[in-house]
């Protein structure tokens, strides 16, 4: 109880600001809320509560199924997140007219109706439900868990003789301390992510506030359950018993704020609202919180009406001043929301992925990967000034000093002005290491079967008798039809052709080989980049070969380079939940050092807005340049971002949908800084990103526009539509209105002879494509390999480029 005695409070909230800085940096968040009060019946009688009023003539008990999807609706256009649904204790134990109201609707308790409009939000308006319906038993939380992210009930104090006659909880018996902890722990039990916390100035002294605080720390440090503490100040209401009590001293309020943070240390969500401290908000950053709360753009604080929400705009202006920036989160926090499978039911799961960020905040925005929309506008105008350990940080990277993991990950996390400054830095080292050009090859994708036998679950390219629904029919190209292409891209200007497909059961290292020969066959000039290192590995093992022995034969054969795919994640953990049975880190990696030491040179990837983490980028990068260090090898290196409308993960509600707009262009900016000096060549995706996206790209450290494709069906299978080429005028003029100079190169950085450049610029539009359907193996018109499985017979089918 030493703290309690505590009086030095410049100091308590020194030593709790620098805790909360430590746990959660240059971010205060907030919840984007609507208010849905769903009966503003009680059986406790409070003495300060406005909120809970007795039944009025004429006036319903409890909202209709109409009013509440009409205020959610409301929220949802508004750009909220969450529905707060604020309701009293079990007034149909107490009022006749509650529980009249609930059996002409249907439900045999408030729980059950609660239930039932959790249920109706979600599914109609995607918000994310937070209950708030007082002391529940463990068949009541259970009932309610499906359809909530979140739930909360403020234990506001541990001193029973606050129920004693005259207290402020007398005639409350929902409000005993006991029970209200009682039922705080059955939802760590129960795996819910809770919210609770005090209620200072009703009556308690100060060690009754931090037995009541020791009381919840002890709950968390059992169940890991309570994602954030509020420490609410009493403000008297008139009309209530308690409207001549004095309001809890501002002072006081800071005290127990860094009392707070001091014992439940740097992890710990601190919240205050910020409407009950109007014009000082500074001073409650200050003493260490890092939540305001939820803030509601649409509807009243019905707990205290008297005190209206903050513009949005303003609290950010506020928390500028204070030297944070304003983040969006959802009502489930960031570390719950990265765990959902132990944190939520599988109802609220998809939800709660579609969301949010790689970090577990909110979406800012509604920009996809691959859809044809604008770029959100981006503003620093409410944000602190750029952060001077960051600067630091970007000056050691752009003197070719090695990051870690923990540098990388604050990359990942710059908001606002941080951002910004990021973003120049990466550009100006753009410009100080490869210049002004911005360079992209005249390429043609040629994927010569999307049958395979592997099941990784962010793929819509790969088609099979269980993937039926996807889009697209199993095919295998013929030989004639496969060389038709090499022809055609040579004809079209191309320097490249680019060769990939999914690991087909009748494949073996034979295979590969002859796919080559007929490459080199029908353009002996051409650059041909092929084959993942999940192609080379199943090749290498399918002739029991060593892989430097195998590559050995594919660079014979015509093999020049390697696409960099296959990586996804270069962190196992990730691979074992999106692509299990692929290919390892390290195995990806011994491709890579077998062909490097023999010369044949390779891109790098990362896809990334999925399942992993801002870690998990970090460790990818790191890995990546640890290679590159020690072998050499990559050319360059190709941010992916996920393309999820299509994707198993995504259509099972296992993963995000896709990065954000903020994090895609980190990306870019990111790998800049982390692979300098050693990786030079920095590709963004016009594909993924779109041509306004790559032009962003272009600004933020970005020199490399990548291919034209003539035929892209990867991504366009799984859901972009971004088109299938992007013909060299086009990419030209992207390149030049983001005020750089473009130039046609090879796949491995040399210079274009004339004749190509003028044949990419006059390439006459591609004859329709004709895509084999799987076959038996003993009919005739040879593929260029030998199927052995008993398949339906032969199909022709023609594609038409989109």
């Amino acid at each position: 109880m030493n703290l309690a005695s505590r009086t030095d409070l410049a100091a308590l909230m020194q030593t709790a600001a620098t805790l909360r800085d430590e746990g959660f940096g240059r971010n205060i968040t907030y919840s984007r809320k609507v208010f849905i009060p769903l009966t503003q019946l009680c059986r406790d009688v409070c003495h300060y509560c406005t909120f809970a009023a007795p039944p009025r003539p004429g006036q319903d008990a409890y909202l209709s199924p109409d009013a509440v999807l009409a205020i959610a609706r409301a929220g949802r256009a508004a750009g909220c997140q969450e529905a707060l649904f604020t309701l009293g204790d079990k007034p149909e134990l107490r009022w006749q007219q509650a529980a009249d109201q609930l059996h002409r609707l249907g439900y045999d308790t408030t729980i059950d109706y609660l239930a039932a409009m959790a249920q109706l939000v979600a599914e109609e308006t995607g918000l994310l439900p937070h209950l708030n319906p007082g002391l529940m038993t463990h068949s009541e939380l259970m009932r309610l868990r499906p359809h909530a992210a979140s739930m909360g009930i403020m234990l506001e104090s541990a001193a029973p003789r606050l129920a004693g006659r005259g207290g402020p909880h007398f005639g409350s018996p929902d409000k005993d301390p006991a029970l209200r902890l009682a039922c705080i722990a059955r939802a760590g039990a129960a795996n819910i992510p809770f919210t609770s916390g005090i209620l200072i100035g009703i009556g308690e002294t100060r060690e009754e506030r931090v037995e009541a605080l020791l009381a919840l720390r002890a709950l968390h440090a059992q169940y890991g359950h309570l994602q954030e503490v509020i420490v609410q100040n009493f403000a008297p209401k008139p009309h209530t018993r308690m409207a001549a009590h004095p309001a809890a001293g501002f002072e006081d309020h800071l005290w127990t704020i860094a009392v707070a943070r001091i014992l439940f240390g740097p992890t710990m969500s601190i919240q205050a609202p910020p409407n009950l401290a109007a014009g000082a908000l500074e001073r409650l950053v200050a003493a260490g919180i890092n939540d305001w709360g939820g803030v509601s753009p649409v509807t009243p604080d019905h707990v205290n009406p008297e005190a209206p929400w903050p513009q949005i705009d303003a609290l950010a202006a506020a928390t500028a001043r204070a030297g944070k920036h304003l983040t969006q989160r959802l009502t489930i926090y960031p570390a719950y929301a990265r765990s959902t499978a132990v944190w939520a039911a599988p109802p609220m799961q998809r939800l709660i992925l579609r969301a949010s960020d790689a970090e577990g905040l909110a979406r800012e925005d509604d920009w996809q990967t691959g859809a044809i929309t604008a770029p959100p506008r981006h503003s620093s105008a409410a944000s602190p000034a750029a952060c001077q350990t960051l600067a630091a940080i970007l000056d050691r990277a752009s003197a070719g000093e090695d990051m870690g993991e923990t540098e990388i990950v604050r990359l990942f996390a710059a908001r606002g002005n941080d951002f910004d400054l990021i973003c120049q830095r990466a550009d100006q080292l753009r410009a100080e290491t490869v210049g002004e050009t911005v360079r992209y090859v005249v390429t043609r994708n040629i994927n010569y079967t999307n049958v395979c036998s592997y099941a990784c679950r962010f793929c819509a390219f790969s088609k099979g008798r269980s993937h039926a629904d996807l889009r697209g029919l199993p095919y295998d190209l013929d030989r004639d039809e496969f060389a038709r292409r090499v022809r055609e891209a040579w004809k079209r200007g191309a320097t490249e052709i680019c060769l990939q497909g999914g690991i087909h059961p009748d494949y073996d290292g034979h295979t590969y080989l002859e796919i080559l020969r007929t490459a080199r066959e029908a353009a002996p000039e051409i650059h041909i980049h092929a084959f993942s290192p999940l192609e080379i590995t199943h090749g290498a093992r399918s002739l029991n070969l060593p892989l430097a022995t195998y590559l050995a034969q594919l660079k014979q054969a015509g093999l020049n380079s390697l696409p960099g795919t296959a990586a996804e994640i270069l962190d196992d953990d990730i691979r074992a939940r999106l692509c299990k049975d692929k290919l390892t880190t390290a195995e990806w990696f011994a491709v890579m050092q077998a062909a490097h030491t023999a010369g044949i040179r390779s891109t790098a990837t990362l896809m990334f807005g999925h399942i992993e983490q801002p870690i998990h980028w970090a460790r990818h990068l790191l890995r990546l340049s640890a290679h590159q260090k020690s072998f050499g090898g990559f050319t360059e290196f190709v941010p992916l971002p996920f393309v999820a409308n299509e994707a198993p993960i995504y259509r099972q509600g296992e993963a995000r949908m896709g990065p954000t707009w903020r994090e895609a262009i980190l990306m870019h900016a990111a790998a800049r800084l982390v692979l300098h000096p050693h990786i030079a060549n920095i590709q963004t995706s016009w594909v993924k990103m779109g041509p306004l996206g790559a032009a962003a790209c272009l600004r933020a450290g970005a020199n490399d526009l990548g291919g034209t494709l003539m035929d892209e069906s990867i991504t366009r299978a799984a859901g972009a539509q971004h088109g299938q080429e992007l013909p060299p005028a086009r990419m030209e003029q992207i390149i030049r209105a983001a005020g750089r100079l473009p130039r046609q190169r090879t796949t491995l950085y040399g210079p274009v002879p004339a004749e190509r450049v003028f044949a990419s610029f006059e390439a006459a539009p591609m004859a329709p494509k004709v895509n084999t359907l799987l076959r038996r193996k003993h009919q005739a018109a040879g593929p260029i390999w030998a199927p052995r499985s008993v398949l339906p017979a032969r199909t022709i089918a023609k594609e038409t480029s989109t």
